[in-house]
């Protein structure tokens, strides 16, 4: 087989698979894979040294495009693939549309003059700050992430993409943006694509959000329950916004491992922060159907039930409860006072 037939067969299989992938991918991250399977087929179209093998004419164009957006698309599937609800909002959205516009302007979508000014030196520097913010955010959240495999898995991306990210920024410094050696785009292709595949096998389904904390099941240790109940029904720890896994499982008294497998296999939360979530809403229920509190405001009632802003008061809520907290408040303080107990019930 010769190299050039090999270069052929990864791009074409890598191809296959991406759409095959995309077409089977039903999880919640499912848009952004579909993305990221569109931008790398235009990554896997191009990136070959020899011009005779890539794609021409309006696709070639088509190509080029997606190929300059995979970078975003990779940076949000894998924030979906371990964070429940993601969604691009504030500094990740700002800095994924900065992306894509420097990303079109250097691929000659608004004109070959502009593609020329050499901004392909200003996307490295955004990927830095992509890669370093996913390294952040996946190791903030590891200690909480109640899901072994996953759990592990983040160390795993945060070092694969780091690796990939330096290496091309150390061959660019010191061959130039240009070089492309078959060799070279060969083990790229295949060793992004084995990436993409081993990241959406960790598409492991969540739990869907439970309304209220659920009961422990019957088989559960019923010394860690009764301490479980201490804790959260008692002493209310969730209230404290800056409680992490850690210092949970010091207040439990028992090993991390059985603390995990309590909450995880026995309760049914893939995160500890969803965990204490929905206790937290629970909380924030009882509030906003006081009539003694109708006239606070909607930060005092996230502080009181255990949110440290009100951003994520108002996301969190809405993702349980299906509404927002001003619409929930609204309905309850409307009811009579009878049909307001029979709801928290």
């Amino acid at each position: 087989m010769t190299p050039q037939e090999l270069d052929v067969i990864v791009r074409a299989a890598g191809a296959t698979l991406l759409i095959w992938a995309a077409i089977r991918q039903r999880s919640a991250e499912r848009p952004y894979f579909i993305a990221l399977a569109a931008c790398l087929c235009g990554f896997l179209a191009g990136n070959t040294p020899d011009s005779s093998l890539q794609l021409s004419g309006p696709l070639g164009s088509l190509a080029v495009i997606l190929a300059g957006y995979a970078a975003v698309f990779l940076w949000w599937y894998c924030l979906a693939v371990f964070e429940a609800g993601f969604r691009p909002r504030g500094l990740v959205l700002a800095v994924g549309g900065i992306w894509i516009v420097v990303a079109s302007v250097d691929r000659g979508l608004f004109g070959p003059a502009l593609a020329q000014k050499g901004l392909s030196w200003g996307l490295i520097g955004l990927g830095l700050v992509m890669v370093g913010h996913l390294a952040w955010r996946l190791m903030k959240d590891r200690s909480g992430d109640l899901v072994d495999r996953r759990r592990q898995a983040r160390l795993w991306v945060v070092a694969v993409l780091a690796a990939q990210l330096l290496a091309d920024l150390c061959i660019d410094l010191v061959l130039g943006l240009d070089w492309q050696p078959r060799a070279f785009s060969i083990v790229q292709n295949a060793a992004l694509l084995a990436f993409v595949a081993w990241l959406s096998s960790l598409d492991l389904a969540r739990p869907a959000s439970a309304t209220t904390p659920p009961p422990p099941p019957p088989d559960a240790d019923p010394v860690l329950v009764a301490r479980l109940n201490q804790l959260m029904e008692t002493d209310r720890v969730h209230l404290d916004p800056g409680l992490t896994f850690e210092a949970f499982v010091r207040a439990m008294g028992a090993p991390e491992r059985t603390v995990r497998q309590l909450i995880n296999q026995r309760l049914g939360y893939d995160h500890f922060r969803t965990f204490l979530n929905a206790y937290r809403v629970q909380e924030a229920r009882r509030l906003l159907a006081d009539p003694a509190r109708a006239d606070d405001k909607l930060i005092a009632i996230a502080f009181d039930s255990g949110f440290a802003s009100l951003p994520s008061f108002n996301r969190v809520f809405r993702d349980i409860e299906g509404r927002p907290p001003s619409a929930y408040r609204q309905a309850m303080l409307a009811e009579p006072p009878s049909e307001q107990r029979s709801a928290d019930f």
